[in-house]
């Protein structure tokens, strides 16, 4: 198992996850999100492809409507 951090929580992965995946553990897979890992923004197209590591560093936001 991985070790990672989501949104500054320490947490566990299983290797070969994807961002897609994870996004979609946390409950965030159907809202519109932008994702940070290891402080480079990963575009929605390649989250399918973008494969989580050891020790990765995730910050995902998504944004709220509103006025």
């Amino acid at each position: 198992m991985y070790m990672i951090v989501v949104n500054g929580q320490s947490r566990t992965c299983a290797p070969g996850r994807t961002l897609r995946e994870l996004l979609a553990e946390t409950g965030y897979a159907q809202r519109r999100v932008a994702v940070e890992v290891n402080r480079e923004i990963v575009p929605k197209s390649q989250h399918a492809l973008r494969e989580i590591l050891d020790g990765d560093r995730i910050e995902i936001v998504h944004a709220l409507g509103g006025g």
